[in-house]
């Protein structure tokens, strides 16, 4: 058992991958009320189940015989395959693209015990039932077509693979920036509120210490002026900002509907402002 060229390796990887889309889209359309194209690529490919599949297959070869040890097996390399796909994902695009956080006995949000003990049960079902058919459909493909057929879905999962992760990284330079631009909102915010204190105290003194008057009118112009400035750089900051959001929910509204879950532990107030602009944006579609 398992002894495949490396097309049909690759016909497997892109079957369960559809598999795992299959069930992760029919899942998040139901929980939405809504059809969602689930997953990181555009495609209906979700490379998470292709991999954790093919690594199930390889990991309990040596025990295929022994249930439990199945169990497992699998059970093992796919929570460690979702722990460091989770890792790696929100280190390189600054976002998780699920998230655990919520569920008892999880580890930093990427693996949880539910998952796990899932992907042992998934790994029974694969080696026992589901591989089965797959291999013998996969079996019927004539080796030349199979070898044509597997490259070209390649060709079309790589430049779907490259758009999306641009997509990605693009949209984690956009949480950044608005978190940026935010930053800068507040702080000019601040500067007006403490010019406007130093405003009203120096009010006071005016009228306790009239000799003084000339002197601090002047100094009280160059405040109100100082503060007209500041309300300038406020008002075009929040242009700015919101002319920021609307054009990059534009550019990134595939990958946010594709993964309506995800979370940012760096850029969380960002991405949640940036999903209301999305939805907004799907409403008036």
């Amino acid at each position: 058992m398992y002894v495949y060229t490396w097309y049909q390796w690759l016909m497997f990887f892109y079957v369960y991958c559809f598999f795992g889309w299959i069930f992760e889209s029919t899942y998040v359309s139901i929980k939405s009320a809504g059809f969602i194209n689930r997953g990181f690529l555009r495609l209906p490919l979700l490379p998470l189940y292709g991999s954790g599949a093919i690594l199930m297959l390889f990991l309990t070869i040596p025990v295929q015989n022994h249930l439990f040890l199945v169990f497992l097996f699998g059970m093992a390399g796919a929570t460690v395959l979702e722990y460091v796909t989770g890792y790696a994902m929100e280190r390189l695009f600054k976002m998780k693209y699920w998230d655990y956080s919520g569920k008892p006995f999880n580890l930093n949000g990427y693996i949880c015990l539910t998952s796990s003990l899932a992907w042992g049960f998934l790994t029974i079902m694969l080696t026992e039932f589901i591989h089965r058919p797959v291999e013998w459909l996969i079996f019927q493909i004539n080796p030349a077509l199979c070898t044509v057929l597997s490259l070209a879905l390649f060709g079309l999962f790589l430049a779907d693979a490259i758009h999306s992760t641009r997509e990605a990284l693009d949209l984690g330079r956009v949480l950044e920036s608005m978190t940026k631009l935010k930053t800068e909102l507040e702080e000019a915010q601040v500067q007006i509120a403490l010019l406007k204190a130093e405003t009203t105290d120096k009010v006071a003194e005016l009228r306790t210490e009239v000799r003084l008057k000339a002197a601090s009118i002047k100094a009280e112009t160059a405040d109100v002026l100082k503060e007209s400035v500041l309300a300038e750089r406020l008002q075009s900051l929040t242009e700015a900002r919101e002319k920021l959001t609307k054009r990059l929910t534009i550019s990134t509204k595939g990958i946010l509907r594709r993964n309506p879950s995800a979370s940012s532990r760096l850029f969380g107030e960002a991405l949640k402002e940036l999903k209301e602009y999305s939805r907004k944006y799907r409403k008036s579609e």
